[in-house]
């Protein structure tokens, strides 16, 4: 199966040699495998790797490129282009910093893509093609499909398993608009293939991938209108920490359209107009290029799950909390499956399903600490239960609050936008949960989620010694609030006793 990756220039060519090279011949099957991976994202990779490093029969079917969509169309393409508009942002802010400079940051948009397109392919090697079949996976290249509870076939070859993963990952849902499909939309999928910057660009949805790239493409220069069906951005996250960056967006020059339905897209020439439902009434805008960020949908079409014995429902691919479907022998991971659709999560999952599967493993979903940031600017991650999750499920919360605000490193580097929140069991220092908003908010979190998966309380941050100064003193000033409101006023009371009788 050829497949191709527009722009075709050096470095795209680098990135296919990697991850689907043209010349490679499947290997022929020798015997039953002990495992057969179906999908060569994270979650694959991580299982079928696991597999290969303890001796196991192992094979991984890719239809596309190896690296799945976190290599290609997501965490790598989408960090660079964030870490191009940041530089693009430092420049036009270095007034506030006391650097002059000639003027406004002009951007490359053409360089830009090529510097992602370029660190793309430098990072390929690591999930190549090559370097699977070095560490002892089959390789097969192509569409795969079941054709029996214990059997798989790739282009006209049968593998037969004794477990198998189903790791296909998903893709971008683009719902039924009158005219949306006419107007040819990206996606995060079509989105880095750009080589021109649209000048006016209109995003549709403001979860995480919409956000990211409204600030990004606003800070390239284009002219971003960012819509969103509900009252703020971010919906997913504590509302205090969505609506910091909202406020950014409106001062950098985010158009924001809340409470609003897209209900029709007309192409007109170059141009497409957006016919939109406001509480204010039907408006109309015209932009360049529409992207759609509405969610994803799991990869299961053409599987031919019915011949494996795996049972699917209106909500997709079904597994129990140890990632097993309805067929015993098999299991899934990664985006097809989880509602925590990250790459750290589907290398958890992937390594998580390969040990429930061969060594019995009882590990289950549910014990998991699973963190994520979102990359705007200020970043925003979160870790463990919300605050109304939290209640929801019984428990009687204490939160506790600390502003970038009061911190000396957040504002000599100006990043005192921001805070850091933890959720704890009423009267204990045990970690419900915990939001963090600053420009580094990403990095701190591992700080807490460590704590969450070690069964360590918020107490432990006191114990450290903390580079002064530093960001990280946030956390130090987090567990110190703790033990200031454990105090009790009679234990105030005895030890003023005990030192007055002291001096």
């Amino acid at each position: 199966m050829r497949v191709s990756l527009p722009p075709n220039d050096v470095y795209n060519q680098e990135l296919l040699r990697q991850t689907h090279p043209e010349d490679w011949q499947n290997p022929t099957p020798q015997g039953r495998y002990n495992l057969v991976v179906i999908g060569g994202g994270t979650a694959g990779l991580t299982a079928a790797g696991a597999c290969a490093a303890v001796g196991g029969r192992v094979a991984l079917i890719e239809k596309h490129f190896t690296g799945g969509d976190c290599l290609v169309t997501g965490c790598v393409p989408s960090k660079a282009l964030i870490r191009s508009a940041r530089a693009v942002y430092a420049i036009n802010t270095a007034q506030d910093f006391g650097v002059k400079v000639p003027s406004v940051a002009e951007v490359d948009f053409d360089a830009v893509m090529e510097r992602m397109r370029r660190l793309r392919a430098r990072i390929s090697p690591a999930d190549s093609v090559q370097k699977l079949k070095d560490s002892g996976v089959d390789v097969y290249l192509g569409e795969a499909r079941f054709i029996s509870p214990e059997a798989i076939e790739v282009d006209g070859t049968v593998l037969t398993f004794s477990r198998a993963l189903i790791a296909t990952g998903g893709r971008p849902w683009i719902p039924d608009i009158p005219g949306l499909k006419d107007a040819d939309p990206l996606t995060s999928e079509t989105i880095f293939q750009l080589t021109e910057l649209p000048k006016r660009l209109a995003v549709l949805g403001a979860g995480p991938i919409g956000c990211e790239l409204a600030q990004t493409f606003r800070r390239l220069g284009a002219e971003v209108c960012l819509i969103q069906k509900a009252s703020h951005i971010l919906m997913r996250e504590d509302q205090d920490a969505a609506s910091l960056v909202q406020q950014q967006f409106a001062q950098e020059g985010v158009q924001l359209i809340l409470n609003a339905e897209l209900k029709a897209v007309v192409v007109e020439g170059e141009a497409k107009q957006l016919k939109i439902q406001t509480p204010q009434g039907l408006q109309q805008l015209t932009c360049d290029e529409v992207l759609v960020a509405t969610g994803r949908k799991p990869n299961i079409d053409n599987l031919a799950l019915d011949k494996a014995g795996v049972s699917i429902s209106n909500r997709g691919l079904e597994v129990d909390a140890y990632l097993k479907t309805s067929n015993p022998r098999i299991f899934a991971a990664g985006d097809v499956v989880s509602h925590f659709q990250f790459t750290h999560t589907a290398n958890a999952f992937g390594r998580m399903a390969f040990m429930n599967a061969l060594f019995w493993g009882r590990k289950k979903t549910e014990t998991a600490v699973v963190p994520w940031c979102t990359y705007t600017d200020p970043e925003v991650a979160h870790v463990g239960l919300y605050e109304d999750q939290a209640k929801q499920q019984g428990y009687q919360v204490d939160t506790i609050t600390v502003s970038f605000k009061e911190m000396d490193r957040a504002i000599l580097d100006q990043e005192d936008t921001g805070f850091v929140r933890v959720h704890l069991k009423a009267g204990s220092d045990h970690i419900l949960g915990a939001t963090l908003v600053s420009a580094h908010a990403g990095e701190l979190l591992s700080y807490i989620t460590l704590l969450m998966s070690l069964g360590k309380g918020l107490s432990a941050l006191s114990e450290f010694i903390y580079p002064y100064p530093t960001q990280t003193e946030v956390l130090r000033k987090l567990a110190n609030t703790y033990q200031q409101r454990k105090l009790k006023p009679w234990v105030v009371q005895v030890l003023r006793r005990i030192l007055a009788y002291k001096r």
